[in-house]
Parts: C-alpha cells; structure tokens; sequence
C-alpha cells in the first residue's frame, strides 16, 4: 500500500515530539524548542501563559515549525510549516495534551497559567531526506 503526502506528514508528527517553533517579536524572528501533539494535521502545544511566546502570537499570530529529522536514528525526514497559532480553550484538549513532561511549567492540566495553543498549519513542506527537493501538502 502506498501511502499518501498526507499519511506520511501525520506518521512523522506521531512519531516525533521535539521540534522549534518560531515567533515573531519586534519584525525579527525568535525560535525555541517545544513539545508538539497532533490532531490528524492541526499541531498543539502547551506553554504558560507569562511566556514571551503568547506575547508574540498575540501580536501577530503567524509560526514557523521545524518538525522530524534525527540523525541518530533511520529518520531523515522533516517537516516545515507554516501555521497560524490560537489559544485552545477546550479543557478537554487541555487535558488530553497535558503531560507528566510539562509539570517544569505547567503544574496540571487544570493551571489557570496553563496555554494550549493550537497550530492550523497553512503550507507544509514535507522533505523525504535532507538536500532533496520538498513536497508541498496542498491543505
């Protein structure tokens, strides 16, 4: 069975967890790493309601996600996309998102400080290995 663009984007953001997330502050861009969940193509992650990052989305909610590629392992393939980046409310996501990993920021699932912002991506560029050409998933 072949798998599609798609299938292939939503296998590498289940398997890894770990990528950037790039803000804009001032004009400039400003990157940091985060943990990222998935909902068949819609990216979440979790931060504090103080960090600079919820500054940033709220001036100008345009993101930028480095996703896959670890050269320690047979995974060469990354994602990069562009996205526009909101505040989820639902305590139910909230709570399906939070993780024992988080509780260095995020106390609970039920932190008043706790954000989930949600990533609907706008164009993803799917490499199958470093220095070849990308795939563009049309969303």
């Amino acid at each position: 069975m072949t798998n599609t663009l798609k299938d292939k984007v939503t296998e590498l953001f289940s398997h890894h967890k770990i990528g950037t997330l790039a803000t804009i502050r001032d004009n400039k861009p400003y990157s940091r790493f985060m943990m990222f969940n998935h909902d068949d193509l819609t990216l979440y992650t979790a931060t504090n309601e103080h960090a600079h990052k919820a500054e940033d989305i709220a001036q100008n909610p345009n993101v930028h996600i480095l996703l896959g590629y670890d050269r320690d392992s047979t995974h060469e393939h990354y994602v990069e996309i562009e996205a526009e980046a909101s505040v989820e409310e639902s305590a139910e996501l909230k709570k399906k998102f939070w993780s024992e990993e988080l509780k260095h920021w995020i106390a609970s699932p039920e932190d008043p400080e706790y954000l989930l912002l949600k990533l609907n991506p706008v164009t993803i560029l799917y490499y199958e290995k470093p220095g070849k050409e990308p795939q563009e998933l049309t969303l």
